[in-house]
């Protein structure tokens, strides 16, 4: 069994750390704990012996948490010395819920991709979503197990009483875990199907894999009845498949449906052949001292690997980490957590005294938590205090785009915090009103995201915003215009889905909400529509006109109603939150040359060229700001003491919105008011 761990651990850290991929690992150490668990409690109940279900989850957390703590620990400290301000809340709030056995649900929250492929931005305690499913199955199981032994005690007597044979406890045991693998695996395949970024971190969508560990620790007393050669071939096919698992089969997108049983099922064939007594057989392999030792370690060894991988990759600002990188992290893994399991896990396991009262075991349970939690809540609280302070800060401090106006001086303090602060960025996106609603509620599905900004009842014009995020973030820019003129503003929205005609650059999804938002306004007929007409991109791709946008916008003209089409937003090949906190909001390592993320000349001016005279596009006008972002040459992070970006390309709602004015004179200029 320590062997086969071994191997599991193995294809999690090869797979993670230089192909990037699903191995299967993780679902083998979810069969393998139901296994050894379902087995401990059968032969306890079979025995006659108490479950004392408090005493045994006592015990399992004593065990689990201190290796627990110390990554946690360490992940803190390597946040506050290596990782960007802009990280922190994020690693906050996994720190809780990692301590507290719930990280996979604020994962499936925060729609993590766990198969993106860029682990430099990934959160180094996104692994604790297995060990967090486990720590929930381990409360779950024992009750399980409990009430079958209650239900084959009670029908047990009821059997004796009218002199009938008494059914044995493990087929008692079998109906539950059997009624219990086949609702979740359904259940798995369906949610997977529907969304698998949330089924991925989904408990009730991995039940199935630790039902079906119970089922193998009652039918193993039967496998071992098999003849030996049948035991050895069953042995070396399931292996093959388990190593094999995240090579031959396309996972991604796919775990943890119906091909997870490929990796489960696999290891069950491993643990079914058992001890085969064959010179031939995997269990020789499994039973190498390099692989029991490997195995003695295993939990540290998924401990450590992750957050090291991580850390390495984002102070080394890189997406992989090569051959040399990777050896270098996997090593310093294994030291690690040979280290944590011999200084730490093996002296706390075999620590006699807490064992002797229950309420010795919550104390030790209680005081290793509390490690964790108080420098936790310390930090939390002093981030939070200087969140306060900031707050405080007046529009002298951060003026932002206003501090480009010629003969502005600036009349904060130079202690002033920039804003908005790296750890509120999750604040940061357009705010509205709410959701169309009413007469502006849209009928077609393939609408999902409509808002608004404004009272219908009292607006004198209406402004329609249609597009993506890159049109969303100009929304702080617009509806301060809007109040000051009285407009009613309506976002029709889809993240990365430039609005144009339909177009074989886009997939299905986005060309049918481009067609639905265009009989939208069409519907509504606002006396205006704000679009984006350009496209940048990022790694030195050329700026260009949207795919079909003059296309997608005469219906609009035609019905007379005027569309102002805005130039796309400069985008940086990094993080520039990260980049500022690292180095400074002055550096020349945050600041970019300006034909470097934009065109040197817009597109939309030649557009406007060939356009001019013309009726047919009539009622069309451009606007550019990217000289509200860029000088003539220099695209800086922070402008006015104010942070020009959350991310690589997306503006951040406290400079958007200082820009309002030039916006507004800018946006009425291109619609002709």
């Amino acid at each position: 069994m320590q062997g086969l761990r071994a191997l599991a651990v193995l294809m999690v850290v090869v797979y993670h750390v230089w192909l990037g991929r699903v191995s299967g690992g993780v679902d083998v150490f979810l069969l393998i704990s139901a296994f050894l668990l379902t087995g401990s409690f059968v032969r306890k109940v079979e025995a006659g012996r108490p479950l004392r279900l408090p005493s045994y989850w006592l015990n399992l957390f004593r065990r689990l948490l201190p290796a627990a703590v110390v990554i946690l620990l360490a992940v803190l400290a390597a946040t506050a010395n290596l990782l960007p301000r802009s990280r922190w809340a994020e690693i906050f709030s996994q720190s809780w819920a990692s301590l507290f056995y719930v990280q996979n649900w604020a994962l499936a929250d925060a729609a993590v991709d766990y198969y993106a492929p860029d682990h430099s931005v990934a959160s180094p305690l996104q692994h604790f979503w297995s060990l967090s499913i486990q720590g929930q199955v381990f409360i779950l199981w024992p009750l399980v197990l409990a009430a079958c032994a209650a239900l084959w005690r009670g029908a047990g007597a009821l059997a004796r009483r009218r002199g009938v044979p008494v059914p044995g406890f493990r087929l008692v045991v079998a109906a539950a875990f059997g009624a219990i693998f086949a609702a979740s695996l359904a259940y798995s395949i369906q949610a997977t199907a529907a969304d698998q970024a949330w089924a991925y971190f989904d408990t009730r969508a991995r039940l199935w894999e630790f039902a079906l560990g119970s089922l193998l620790a009652l039918a193993v007393p039967y496998a071992a009845k098999l003849p030996s050669a049948v035991r050895v071939g069953l042995g070396w096919a399931g292996l093959g498949a388990m190593l094999s698992c995240g090579i031959v089969l396309q996972v991604q997108q796919s775990f943890p449906g119906w091909i997870a049983l490929w990796p489960t099922l696999a290891g069950a064939a491993v643990i079914a052949a058992g001890g085969t007594g064959s010179r031939f057989g995997p269990d020789r392999l499994l039973s190498a001292r390099p692989l029991t030792r490997l195995g003695d370690i295993s939990y540290g060894l998924y401990l450590w690997h992750w957050p090291i991988l991580v850390i390495y990759l984002a102070t080394r600002h890189t997406a992989v980490p090569g051959l040399a990188g990777g050896a270098a992290v996997v090593a310093l893994s294994v030291a690690l957590a040979w280290a944590t399991t011999k200084a730490v896990e093996t002296p706390l396991r075999s620590w006699r005294w807490p064992t002797v009262r229950r309420r010795r075991l919550g104390l030790v349970i209680a005081v290793l938590m509390a490690v964790v939690a108080a420098p936790l809540s310390g930090w939390q609280a002093r981030v939070a205090a200087y969140e306060r302070m900031a707050a405080t800060q007046t529009v002298q401090d951060n003026p932002g785009a206003e501090a480009l106006r010629p003969g502005f001086e600036y009349g904060g303090s130079p202690a002033a915090a920039v804003l908005p602060l790296t750890t509120e960025l999750d604040a940061e996106w357009a705010e509205f009103d709410g959701p169309c609603q009413g007469e502006y509620a849209p009928v077609d599905p393939r609408i999902e995201q409509c808002y608004v900004a404004g009272d219908p009842a009292s607006a004198r014009k209406t402004v329609f915003v249609v597009g993506d995020s890159h049109a969303q973030h100009w929304i702080p820019a617009l509806r301060p215009a809007a109040e000051r003129n009285g407009w009613l503003v309506v976002m029709v929205h889809r993240p990365g889905c430039r609005f144009g005609a339909d177009s074989p650059e886009r997939d299905d999804a986005c060309n049918g909400f481009n067609a639905a938002a265009s009989a939208y306004v069409l519907e509504h007929r606002p006396d205006a529509v704000l679009t984006l007409a350009s496209l940048t991109a990022s790694h030195g791709a050329p700026e260009r006109v949207v795919p079909g946008y003059l296309e997608g916008v005469g219906p609009w003209l035609e019905a007379g109603i005027r569309v102002a089409g805005m130039r796309d937003t400069p985008r940086f090949d990094f993080l520039v939150p990260e980049c500022v906190d690292l180095n400074g909001p002055d550096s020349a390592a945050c600041t970019v040359g300006r034909d470097a993320v934009i065109a040197a000349q817009s597109p939309l001016e030649e557009l406007e060229d060939t356009l001019e005279g013309g009726r047919t596009h009539a009622g069309l006008g451009f606007f550019d700001l990217t000289d509200q972002i860029c000088d003539e040459r220099l695209c800086r992070p922070v402008i006015g003491n104010v942070l020009v970006y959350i991310d690589q390309s997306h503006l951040s709602k406290t400079y958007t919105a200082t820009t309002s004015p030039v916006f507004e004179e800018r946006f009425k200029a291109a619609l002709g008011w």
